[in-house]
Parts: C-alpha cells; sequence; structure tokens
C-alpha cells in the first residue's frame, strides 16, 4: 500500500492568527480536542481547509468536521460558546455524508450578530485524529482564506484490536448538559474513555458512537434531557463505566444543573454510601451539603477603544491589589497572609499584563483580554504535569476572577449558609476560603485541589477538616444532604446512621480534651516513661512561625525552608534582607537552641522568576535543589554569607536539600568554608544533609562519616522510593511514607549515622503523625521535627511510650507487606499499650 502523501491544510476563512494558548477556553487551549490554531475572522464564511466527506456538521451549525481519505479528521468550530444560539447566526451549506473540495463554503455566519450574543468570535481549526504537522506559515499575524497554514504527514496506523467478551451496559443516564455533548464535553468524554483499554460506546435511543472518537460522539447530535447509556468490553469495562457515568452525570466539565436522582450516577446505588478523597484538612464533622458553584460572569469581546479598556483594566488591578492587602492584614497568621501576598505577586507579573495589553490593542475588551492571559497561564501551568504548578494555576484563576469581576461591575455574590455547612465544591478558591463564616461551615470536600493547595493550608489554619480529590458524582448530591466528613479517612458518608454521628461527636469530645491538656503540658520535655529524651523541633518559614513554636514548647527548628524568602517575588532578597531574617529567628531560639537552615530547594517544581530556567518535562526529576544552587554557584554562596551572620546567635547548623552524590556535598562544604573564612569566623557550622533520594539513604554508610547530621524528608523520599506524585489526587491515598520500603530506607540511614556517631532527625510529614511516634522512635531516630501547631500532640506522644516497646513494634512492621499493615499493626500497639485516660482525667 502506497504511503499517503503529504497533505495541507488551507485557512478557512480570513482573519488574524492567535496563539492556540490563548484561546480563553481551558479545552481548546490545553489542545484536549485536538492541536491546530485559532483565527479571529476578519470574513463570515467558513470554508473546506481539505478536500473530504462531511463527518459531522452540528444541527446547530456553529462546528463541522471533515474526514479525508487517509482518515485524517480535522474539526472546525465558529466561536466560543456559540452553541447556546441554538441556530441563530448561522446557514449551514452542507451535509453529513456530502464530499466536499478543499475551499468550498460551508457554513455562512452573521459574524455582527455573533459578537454580540456569544462569548467570542475566536474561530478554531483542529486537528482532532491527531496528526503532527508543521506551519507553513508565520504562526501569528493576518492570513487569507484559502492560503495553506499546516502541512500533515498522514502515516498509516493499524487500527486497535476491538477488545473482546460480553458488552456490559449502564443505567440509563438523563443528560444534564444544556446543549448536549457539543464540542467541549464530548472531548473530554472521549479524553476520558482514552484512559482505558477497553471497548467503550455511548448509545443514544438506537444510535451509538465510538467513545473514544470525539467527532463520533458530537454525531450522535445529543440535546439536553437525552437518555443515553455506556457499554464496555473487556478487563477493565467496570471500572470504565462506573468512571464515564459519573462523568456524564457531572456534565463533562460543564456546569450543570442535576436532574436524575443520585442513584443514577452510579451502577450501584449502594456504593454511594461513602465517597473517598485525600485528607487536605484533618478532623471530621457531621452536617448538611451546600453545593458551591463559580459565578458566571458575561464579557463582551470588542473593545471601546485600546486607551479606555487601558484604564479599565488598570483601574481593576489597583482596586484588586488593594482588596488582597486588606485580607492579608485580616490574616490571623503569616500563613494566611503569605497566600494573599502571593496573589498580589501574580497581579503585578509582567508577562501576564503584556498579554492582555497586546489584546486590548489588537481591539479586545480589558474583561475578555484579562480572562485570555490568566486563563492561558494557567493551562501553562497545568500542562507542565506538576502538581505544585497546577495549583497555583488555581490560584491564578482566583485572582483573574477577582480582577474581572472588579472590571465588569460585578458584585459577589454573599452565600447565605445555614447552620452545619459541609460545603462541596468543584474547587474552592482562596478567597472563597478566606471569607467563610466559621461559625456555620463545619468543613468541605471538593473534587479538585490538593493536599498543598492554598485552599487546604487555609482549611488548617481554620481548623475546619477538608476532602479532595473526590469523585465528579460529589457535585450532584443534592443540598440538605446530611454528610459525615470523616478527614481523616478521606471519607465522605451519605446519610450516615445515628451510630456513626454519635461515634464522632463522642471522639471530638475526646479530641478537645486531648488538645487541652497537651497545652497545658507543652513545656514539659520529650521524654519516654523509661527515660529517654527525643528532641522536639519546628518546621517553619518566618519569624512568627518561629515565635510560635517557642511559646508551644519547641525545643528548637529543625527545618527552617529558607525559600519562603526568595519565592513569589520579581528579584533576589538582598544580603541585609537575608541576614536580618536570620538573626531575627535565630534570636527568637537563643544561643542553647539548635536552628537548621535548610539551603535553597527551588527548582522545575518552585521556579524563581529572576533565575532563568529551562522548561522541564519532569521538574521532579530536574534541576532543584543542591543541583540548581551548584550550577550556579554565587547564588549559593550569598545564602552561605547570609547563613553566617547569625553564627553564634543560636546553634547553628546547615542542610542541603536533594543531596544525591558525595560530590555535591564535598563542593559545598568547600564553598562554606571559604565563606567562613572570607567572615573571619573560627568555627563553621555543623553541615548535614537531607535525606530525601533513595541513592542518598542507600549509600548513608558513605555520606555518614562527611556530615554532621541527617535529616530526612520523608515527603520526597515516599514519593521517590514508590514512584508516585505526593499530590496526585488519585495517588495520594497510595504514596503513604508508612510503606515498609520507606521505613527500611530510614533504618538503613540511622544505622550507618549512629555507626559513625551522627543524630538523625526527620523533618517530613511521618514526624508529625502521631501514630508513627514509637516507630520512629524505635528506629532509633533522635529528633523529630514537626509543624508547629503540632508540637503539644507529638511531645505528649512521646511521653506516652517507652523505648523497649517502640524499639519491638519498629522491627515488627519492617517485615510487613503494605502501609495499610503498618497502619493497622501501629494501631493496635498503640490501644495495647498506651492508656491515655489517666492523662484525660487528671
Amino acid at each position: 500500500m502506497a504511503t499517503p502523501q503529504q497533505l495541507q491544510l488551507l485557512a478557512p476563512l480570513s482573519g488574524v492568527l492567535m496563539p492556540l494558548d490563548q484561546v480563553p477556553d481551558q479545552v481548546f487551549s490545553s489542545r484536549v480536542i485536538g492541536d491546530g490554531l485559532c483565527i479571529d475572522p476578519t470574513s463570515s464564511t467558513l470554508c473546506a481547509p481539505l478536500a473530504g466527506v462531511i463527518s459531522n456538521v452540528q444541527a446547530s451549525g456553529h462546528a463541522v468536521s471533515i474526514t479525508d481519505d487517509n482518515g485524517v479528521q480535522v474539526l472546525m468550530h465558529i466561536g466560543l460558546d456559540t452553541v447556546n444560539l441554538a441556530g441563530k447566526g448561522f446557514t449551514r451549506l452542507v451535509e453529513e455524508g456530502q464530499r466536499v473540495e478543499e475551499g468550498e463554503a460551508l457554513i455562512e455566519f452573521d459574524a455582527d450578530y455573533i459578537a454580540l450574543n456569544a462569548r467570542s468570535l475566536l474561530t478554531l481549526m483542529l486537528v482532532v485524529s491527531g496528526e503532527p504537522f508543521t506551519w507553513l506559515a508565520p504562526e501569528t499575524g493576518v492570513v487569507q482564506n484559502g492560503q495553506p497554514l499546516l502541512s500533515l504527514n498522514p502515516s498509516e496506523v493499524a487500527a486497535d484490536e476491538p477488545e473482546e467478551g460480553e458488552a456490559l451496559f449502564s443505567k440509563p443516564l438523563t443528560l444534564p448538559n444544556l446543549n448536549g455533548l457539543h464540542a467541549r464535553p464530548a472531548a473530554v468524554f472521549a479524553q476520558a474513555a482514552k484512559g482505558f483499554s477497553a471497548s467503550i460506546c455511548l448509545h443514544k435511543q438506537q444510535d451509538s458512537a465510538n467513545a473514544k472518537s470525539l467527532v463520533a460522539i458530537m454525531a450522535l447530535q445529543t440535546a439536553h434531557g437525552d437518555i443515553v447509556q455506556v457499554s464496555a468490553a473487556g478487563a477493565d469495562a467496570e471500572v470504565a463505566i462506573k468512571t464515564l457515568v459519573e462523568l456524564l452525570a457531572a456534565g463533562c466539565g460543564e456546569a450543570v444543573t442535576v436532574m436524575a436522582e443520585v442513584e443514577t450516577v452510579a451502577t450501584d446505588a449502594s456504593s454511594l454510601k461513602v465517597l473517598h478523597g485525600v485528607c487536605a484538612s484533618a478532623g471530621s464533622a457531621f452536617g448538611q451539603v451546600v453545593q458551591i458553584a463559580q459565578q458566571t460572569l458575561e464579557i463582551i469581546e470588542s473593545g471601546r477603544g485600546a486607551q479606555v479598556e487601558r484604564e479599565h483594566l488598570s483601574q481593576a488591578l489597583a482596586t484588586a491589589v488593594l482588596d488582597l492587602q486588606q485580607l492579608r492584614d485580616q490574616a490571623t497568621g503569616d500563613t494566611q497572609a503569605d497566600i494573599f501576598k502571593a496573589h498580589q505577586e501574580l497581579l503585578e507579573d509582567p508577562s501576564l499584563l503584556d498579554q492582555a495589553l497586546a489584546l486590548i490593542d489588537a481591539g479586545k475588551s480589558a474583561g475578555f483580554a484579562w480572562r485570555a492571559a490568566t486563563e492561558s497561564t494557567a493551562t501553562l501551568f497545568k500542562k507542565l504535569g506538576n502538581a505544585l504548578l497546577a495549583e497555583r494555576a488555581a490560584d491564578l484563576a482566583d485572582v483573574g476572577q477577582r480582577v474581572l469581576k472588579l472590571i465588569l461591575g460585578v458584585e459577589d455574590q454573599a452565600m447565605e449558609l445555614p447552620e452545619g455547612a459541609i460545603l462541596i465544591a468543584e474547587q474552592l478558591t482562596p478567597s472563597q476560603t478566606a471569607g467563610l463564616d466559621t461559625r456555620k461551615v463545619l468543613g468541605f470536600a471538593t473534587v479538585g485541589g490538593g493536599a498543598t493547595s492554598h485552599v487546604a493550608i487555609l482549611a488548617r489554619a481554620f481548623g475546619l477538616p477538608a476532602i479532595c480529590g473526590l469523585p465528579v458524582q460529589v457535585l450532584a448530591l443534592a443540598n440538605g444532604t446530611r454528610v459525615l466528613l470523616d478527614a481523616d479517612q478521606g471519607e465522605l458518608q451519605l446519610d450516615p446512621e445515628l451510630a456513626a454521628i454519635e461515634q464522632l461527636q463522642a471522639n471530638r469530645q475526646r479530641q478537645k480534651k486531648r488538645r487541652q491538656y497537651e497545652l497545658e503540658n507543652a513545656a514539659l520535655a520529650a521524654c519516654t516513661r523509661d527515660g529517654h529524651h527525643v528532641e522536639i523541633t519546628a518546621n517553619i518559614a518566618s519569624l512568627a512561625e518561629a515565635e510560635q513554636a517557642m511559646t508551644l514548647g519547641g525545643e528548637g527548628v529543625g527545618l527552617l525552608r529558607s525559600e519562603f524568602l526568595y519565592l513569589d517575588r520579581n528579584h533576589a532578597p538582598s544580603h541585609d534582607e537575608q541576614a536580618s531574617t536570620y538573626s531575627a529567628i535565630a534570636r527568637a531560639l537563643g544561643p542553647a537552641r539548635s536552628l537548621v537552615v535548610r539551603t535553597l530547594d527551588v527548582g522545575g517544581d518552585k521556579p524563581l522568576a529572576y533565575v532563568p530556567m529551562d522548561r522541564e518535562t519532569n521538574p521532579f526529576l530536574g534541576m532543584r535543589g543542591i543541583r540548581l544552587c551548584l550550577e550556579r554557584p554565587q547564588l549559593l554562596r550569598d545564602q552561605f554569607k547570609a547563613i553566617l551572620s547569625s553564627a553564634g546567635l543560636a546553634r547553628l547548623h546547615i542542610m542541603l536539600p536533594m543531596v544525591t552524590q558525595l560530590s555535591e556535598l564535598r563542593l559545598a562544604r568547600q564553598l562554606l568554608e571559604e565563606e567562613a573564612l572570607a567572615a573571619g569566623l573560627t568555627e563553621l557550622p555543623k553541615l548535614g544533609i537531607m535525606i530525601e533520594v533513595p541513592a542518598a539513604a542507600l549509600m548513608a554508610d558513605l555520606f555518614a562519616p562527611e556530615v554532621d547530621f541527617f535529616s530526612i524528608g520523608t515527603n520526597d523520599l515516599t514519593q521517590y522510593t514508590l514512584a508516585m506524585d505526593r499530590d496526585h489526587p488519585r495517588l495520594a491515598s497510595q504514596a503513604d511514607s508508612f510503606h515498609p520500603s520507606v521505613l527500611r530506607l530510614i533504618a538503613g540511614t540511622v544505622k550507618a549515622a549512629h555507626a559513625h556517631g551522627k543524630w538523625v532527625g526527620v523533618c517530613g510529614a511521618l514526624a508529625s503523625e502521631h501514630l508513627a511516634v514509637p516507630l520512629l522512635l524505635g528506629l532509633g531516630v533522635d529528633e523529630l521535627s514537626v509543624s508547629v501547631p503540632l508540637i503539644p500532640a507529638i511531645k505528649a506522644a512521646v511521653r506516652e511510650v517507652d523505648l523497649l516497646d517502640c524499639q519491638a513494634i519498629a522491627q515488627q512492621v519492617l517485615g510487613l507487606e503494605s502501609a495499610g499493615q503498618v497502619r493497622e499493626a501501629l494501631r493496635l500497639h498503640h490501644e495495647a499499650t498506651v492508656d491515655t485516660s489517666l492523662v484525660l482525667e487528671n
């Protein structure tokens, strides 16, 4: 068979080319539907960019697909949200199955009507069959109808063999989408279906479509209220059906009104008794569901002159900065204030402003330009494949919405909340969370977000239990549904039994008494019942946290995250700023307490605006931590010099992150010695490394002679050992630091350090887990550096155990095969050996 010839795609109309990244619609800009181009049209007839057969033309006339003889499929979509026009402004000139030649007219449209009545007139041409292409013209600028734009190389691709086996069918489901499965929700559905090996079909009455084909789904011509079913055949058929039915019920990414009872969301109604997610903020609560939806904003695309629109944007940005400053001033702690400081920094980002101003100068309104700039940048963050950057995308969306409302003069919708509200949302924003009435809100549960998101941080600051990563069917729960939010277990229980509610209330009473006891005894030393002392220190990122740690009984600082001085700003901190901050923190501790300063731990997952870095496919495995600092040694020298200025004010320790090789340690030590000599210091501070990469743990016996201490970062050590992103919503529950493989690396590290007379701390999240205290003590860990609010609780936990018992349980769990087994063994050990009833009575 002959190889298919190179194929050219012509411009389907005249206009101005615009990068796909700047299209203010995430499904298009993130290329879920397919890669291609966007044209802001100056003509009003859509023409065929290639010869082929019309494989689909929407009844509303706003979109059409062509398939050529080699199977290349091209979708053209006129405007954004134009499906809502229900065909007004469009005249279809072709029908499905009709053969067309390149340049033949397909659809005529009334550009003025669409510009006034739809979100945008921007027109997309996308290669939905996935063939790569090269540009035949500049990617921006004016183009004429019929001008060659793209060159494709179609290839012979063998069709996937259909999965064998009997097909399973879902229950019938009523489509909630106002305009059926048009391009956007169809693309989301097809993308999800492609994640399964099973053969999957979507059925509407007697018609069916390959669920992995966008064009086939659109050809079903579904409408609001249609009854559909999903069928699947293959090994993962059951999971595919359950996932895809949930997606359909939730609107496939569109805001919808739930049309059916919750029981229709899943194939098995009993599975809805408990929904599983990931703990974002510990605790539990019983209350009623309150669904929170994002406010819809109507934006006109065309501007009223560049000067007028620039002024609108400038005024809105200035007001937003002031509003955020008010939120910072009202914050009850540095953590909350820093979130809104970061939002202010986003508003001052020059690249964001440049994008918006360029669109304004091209004739767009301030609102349209600002939304396009923020949405395209947020999409870029999400495409980088990094959970932390994806969460910053959520912050950018929040900031974007804040400014948009100011541009449009739209007031925030007041949330009238009942008593005992459990908020349910696809994703809450930091602004929404900061304004919660905590007298009425008992907790919240979301589909999106993560345990490190700013919303999760705010929830913990407010003491509200929260779950993220729930299945989309949670959005179908009716307001007023009684739920028990058990964030500790990552569960949302629907209509719980009375016994479960009573148990929850009893547990909360015990926890309240427990916290009171812990605070009253926070100043007591952390000594086991048989006299073994363990140092309990704090993980901090500010002077305020250092001071708070001391009032809560902290015995020092086991981790000062120095990057707080470098992030969310457009220039590096000066020497004086760094030196004064380190010195102030050291003075707060005093000469008798240890201060462990971790050198700059930034990189692909935490980029610095003022340090040029290449874009990385996998930032967690790229230039970060000590690798970045040694590549830019002056950055490390400047930091060493500033840290050394606090020598003598506390027992100073310096810790290097992400070390994997002895050469990195030796080179860093050489730079430190040179800076200490230049500063006239006769004694070096203690120098240690983070153990957070399996390579360092496995070579701890070689590192130990050359360091003064180790500190184990269990968060990264876990994700690198298990090859699981700890912030991935579907893997977070499995990326568990109690996994025996992680515990064996900790045990080996401690053994190697003690053989050379060096101490070992744990500064990762495992150190802050009450259940892990006897385990870590039993493995021989000398210091636990924990989250500041948890210092009293961890000290109390140490005082309730015997070291010999701890050593016995530690050896026992090293032989287990899963994190779940370890947790259960530790729970049983706690019940058998720790009697806290006397504690609570005294």
